[in-house]
């Protein structure tokens, strides 16, 4: 018999970015655990796609799924939005700040465009989606936000400045939430992966390759081994970087996600649980 304390039966939830990757297995993991699940992402047909996707698995576990574009980056659509999933879902219990966006670049390149695209997403749209679903939460007396972060919360890396800063603020982020709305039944959390295989990764660094020469300012150049391109090189390196020895698969965070969203997850909050192959205790 499955453990009761991880049962999510009755519960409402909605997943930002889940048009696919990462967001879209935790959409599905949570309806595997019994909850009815909202997913939203960026309007475009490729989203849309996604999203319809999403929903067939979810309504596929025999839960409620449906779909909603929602811009983060667009504050004034938030808060309607998230009362539209709640009117249509009957409640909310679960939010999931999923949705967000890299770019690479030494720091000397970043534009002030990067910056503002990569906060604006990371950090500013979890945030106003906390405090919409928060709204919302704080009169039943309870609820579940999980802020997806990153091992890059607690370590540095080149080439990231503005994603690093990003993810930083939103375990602090995290941190505040969790104070100011625990009397309110609420709890707070974040989920650290590490290097994960998404689409989004792949596309993101096949750009990055296009982009990037043999070597970056300030920095010696990458040399691959003979016969390998740069994606897998890129592998070699996760391989000596990551005690797990690859990449991780977004399966492998539903499992923090079903815990963080659950009833067993009470006394827990203000807390970010690393899911990350050992990367951050080298």
């Amino acid at each position: 018999m499955a453990y009761a304390g991880l049962d999510l039966t009755g519960r409402k939830a909605l997943v930002t970015g889940a048009a696919r990757g990462i967001g879209a297995t935790l959409a599905v993991g949570l309806a595997q655990a019994g909850a009815d699940v909202a997913v939203c992402d960026l309007a475009s047909d490729e989203s849309w796609e996604g999203l319809a996707n999403t929903v067939w698995k979810i309504r596929n576990e025999g839960q409620v799924g449906l779909a909603v574009d929602m811009d983060v980056q667009e504050v004034e659509e938030i808060r309607p939005t998230i009362r539209q999933v709640e009117r249509d879902l009957g409640g909310l219990d679960i939010l999931v700040n999923n949705a967000g966006i890299r770019r690479r670049a030494p720091a000397l390149e970043v534009t002030e465009e990067d910056w503002d695209a990569v906060m604006d997403t990371n950090l500013k749209g979890a945030f106003f989606c906390a405090q919409a679903a928060a709204r919302l939460m704080i009169p039943q007396g309870y609820g579940r936000i999980i802020n997806i972060a990153s091992q890059m919360a607690l370590v540095g890396a080149t080439n990231r400045a503005a994603y690093c800063a990003s993810k930083g603020g939103l375990l602090n982020l995290t941190r505040v939430l969790a104070l100011e709305w625990a009397q309110h039944g609420i709890t707070v959390n974040a989920i650290g992966p590490g290097p994960t295989l998404t689409p989004g990764v792949v596309e993101a660094e096949e750009q990055d390759d296009a982009r990037t020469p043999a070597s970056s300012a300030g920095q010696a150049p990458t040399i691959p081994h003979e016969g390998r391109g740069n994606a897998d090189q890129r592998e070699l390196e996760f391989g000596v970087k990551m005690p797990l020895g690859r990449r991780m698969d977004p399966e492998e965070l539903v499992g923090a996600a079903i815990y963080l969203a659950s009833a067993s997850a009470g006394a827990t909050t203000g807390q970010m649980l690393v899911v990350d192959g050992g990367w951050t205790a080298m």
